[in-house]
């Protein structure tokens, strides 16, 4: 009877909601057998049961039960009825495995109300351990659209949406040798969570930034407003995607001749109209070159030789107020193209293609491509060097992007604040596509500068999400009233070390805890992060989905090991100014496709990453590898509150020889000295020279200008 009535209901499911299942059905011939799933609605059981391939018993909240028109569907099929709070529930459903039986479970336990994965419990994980089951995790991606979600009323609904099922490998997770019960159903636990959030991510779309755009107008719908900028305007998907149409067409056509996959450079600010160029761009197949305007004459004039850049889009009001016009025309080999000009040279036929053609059908806009070309240029800081062009290729910023959204449950009531130029990675990753992308709402400033303007803003519009560096963070915390960020919900450090001072402001002032993370231009940026779920302080977080690394030793540091990664999120390679144009694909010590982050970092039995200090920031005085970052730490541990940076300079005798740069007055050595046999620190990591300064030199992206320190340390 139940044959015939799932051979009834699965054609009209697949006809009313598009069901899609990809995946291999083999997976499912393992026993015992235990099938995970993310639980988005009250539909999730009904599609599982139709259209997985085996006959499984579903174990559901006694909640559910106790509902009588679920208790009349759930007649349909097998089901166990537990409490997940209960551990001795568990043993029930270790009983049913051991008996053969497929089981559905969802570790989740309850319907998510965020859109993203929840808490997840260890109940299940101990079942899988203890019984040695298969794991076959499947994703459901669409019922969270229904009206059977539980959703917040912001999240678009759909009567009957398109719904996917993605099955993915299957797996086991083993219990841990020793420790307590309570350790191992812990590990148990941690292992569940990791596993389902590598489902939500390896089940990503294959696409490109503009489709990916494409599909959050279709999900969302286009009179969604989403984003605002210092104009004090809401933008919706029309007005981004009007933007990204016409910019795109009036570029392309006032840079006269241009080729597929040749850079043009993007000189602008946080604007709206900075995503809409970035998305029209690159839906002709033209890669925006984000220059950054902060970092002076020869580094832009070397990034644009590196990336074969010779048109640049920019603005002249930004021109002005930035006071960038000398620098631009030094600049040699350049079109300049002013958006004030381009909005002039607008025609009917423009206006008239625009609305009665592409606005209709905007993915024909879009030429044909892979997510392997490349979305953008970004260029290194140069904090230790000339910059670099980094090439990313939509494949690395949508990985990175789900990468995040896995581990972090960002959502549709959210309202990012993002004051981190676009022309940085953190910024144009995680601080403007993530949230356009993804339907969420975004504040664009134009400057990370303004300490006492952010707070406000913050407080203002209601923002939930907020990334910056540790010197950022530190001022806005330092000029906010106690209540201007009341509403945030996550504060995400990144780029620079997280200062313990910075730390404890935020927990003391504001009683929010700083999410620390960590990546690299070259990651698209983010590697790891500390979530809700999963923090320790003084870490960075834990690898994100999809991440393989190697720690590989460096001769005089005893502490970790160099780190190399490979992932979906590194990106395509690098445009050196020595080769211009040439890409310069990723490869290590680790192989081909590997990428060296230059850091030193230690990796422990959780799994979280603790950073020890980078390759190049390492003086080797009297033939021992002294950490420049841990003479910044003791610095700061006997003068909290200043700001203090490291270098060093040559030295006959010992080779080379400490320089500390402080806005401390009355730091001295003796100072130092005192702290560092308090906390158990080398003698050697005193510093012999003591240097005050008013403020340290910053690079536009927040980050200490160590070059110019360098140069500072061997003048002195």
């Amino acid at each position: 009877m139940r044959a015939l009535i799932r051979a009834l209901l699965r054609p009209l499911a697949r006809l009313l909601f598009r069901v899609r299942v990809q995946g291999d059905p083999a997976e499912f011939a393992a026993a015992p057998l235990l099938i995970v799933a993310n639980h988005e609605s009250f539909l999730d059981g009904i599609l599982l049961g139709l259209f997985l391939p085996v006959d499984p018993v579903f174990v559901v909240h006694t909640g559910i039960v106790a509902n009588p028109w679920f208790r009349f569907v759930l007649r349909g099929v097998d089901y166990l009825a537990v409490d997940p709070t209960n551990p001795m529930a568990m043993k029930r459903v270790v009983k049913l495995l051991e008996t053969g039986r497929p089981v559905v479970i969802f570790p989740e336990g309850r319907i998510t109300v965020t859109g993203s994965l929840m808490k997840v419990y260890d109940g299940p994980a101990f079942v899988a351990a203890k019984t040695r089951a298969t794991i076959v995790p499947v994703r459901l991606d669409g019922p969270a659209r229904s009206y059977f979600s539980r959703l917040s009323g912001r999240y678009p609904r759909r009567l009957l949406p398109k719904v996917t099922l993605s099955i993915q490998p299957a797996r086991r997770i083993e219990l841990p040798e020793g420790g307590s019960a309570k350790e191992r159903r812990r590990a148990a636990g941690e292992a569940m969570r990791r596993l389902m959030q590598e489902m939500l991510f390896a089940s990503r779309p294959q696409q490109t930034l503009y489709g990916a755009f494409c599909d959050a107008i279709a999900i969302h719908g286009k009179s969604r407003r989403l984003v605002e900028d210092i104009r004090q305007i809401e933008y919706s998907y029309h007005d981004l995607l009007k933007m990204a149409l016409m910019l795109a067409r009036l570029t392309l056509r006032a840079a006269g001749p241009t080729r597929e996959g040749e850079r043009i450079g993007v000189l602008l600010p946080n604007l709206a109209p900075t995503i809409g160029l970035i998305l029209g761009l690159s839906a002709r197949r033209r890669v925006p070159a984000m220059l950054n305007f902060t970092a002076g004459l020869d580094a832009m004039q070397a990034a644009c030789a590196a990336a074969e850049v010779r048109v640049v889009v920019t603005s002249r009001a930004f021109v002005e107020q930035a006071k960038l016009a000398d620098t631009l025309v030094r600049l040699q080999g350049i079109q300049l193209l002013y958006l004030e000009d381009l909005r002039a040279q607008a025609t009917l036929i423009d206006k008239l293609w625009l609305v009665l053609w592409a606005l209709r059908v905007p993915r024909w806009f879009e030429r044909p491509g892979s997510p392997e070309d490349p979305a953008v240029v970004l260029f290194t800081s140069g904090s230790e060097g000339k910059p670099k062009g980094v090439v990313l290729p939509h494949r690395a910023i949508l990985a990175n992007i789900a990468q995040v959204r896995a581990v972090v449950d960002f959502s549709v009531d959210d309202k990012f604040l993002n004051a981190l130029p676009i022309f940085h990675s953190f910024g144009l990753t995680a601080g403007t596509l993530l949230p356009v992308l993804t339907g969420c709402n975004l504040f664009l400033y134009p400057s990370p500068l303004h300490y006492r303007v952010i707070p406000e803003i913050a407080y203002d519009r209601n923002c939930t999400v907020l990334f910056g560096t540790s010197t950022f963070l530190g001022n806005y915390a330092k000029s906010a009233h106690p209540y201007d960020f009341y509403r945030l919900r996550h504060v995400v450090a990144g780029a620079e070390k997280l200062a313990e001072p910075v730390r404890q402001i935020w927990f003391e002032k504001f009683g929010l805890r700083i999410m620390e993370g960590y990546g690299a231009t070259e990651t698209a940026p983010v590697l790891a992060v500390n979530t809700p779920m999963a923090y320790h302080t003084g870490t960075v977080g834990q690898f994100l989905p999809g991440i393989e690394y190697r720690l590989i030793t460096v001769p005089g540091i005893d502490r970790g090991g160099l780190l190399h990664v490979r992932g979906p999120n590194v990106m395509a390679g690098y445009f050196r100014a020595e080769r211009p144009g040439q890409l310069e694909a990723p490869a290590s010590d680790a192989g081909d496709g590997w990428y060296a982050t230059g850091d030193i970092v230690e990796v422990d039995g959780d799994g979280f990453v603790r950073i020890v200090g980078r390759v190049k920031r390492f003086a080797k005085i009297a033939g021992e590898m002294v950490s420049l970052e841990a003479v910044e730490k003791l610095a700061n541990a006997a003068s909290p509150g200043f700001a203090h940076a490291a270098s060093s300079q040559p030295d006959e005798q010992k080779g080379e020889a400490l320089v500390l740069f402080t806005t401390d007055p009355a730091l001295g050595r003796e100072t130092l000295s005192a702290k560092a046999r308090e906390t158990g620190t080398a003698e050697l990591a005193v510093p012999r020279k003591l240097v005050r300064v008013e403020a340290l030199p910053l690079l536009g992206t927040g980050k200490t200008d160590y070059v110019t320190l360098k140069k500072m340390a061997e003048a002195v």
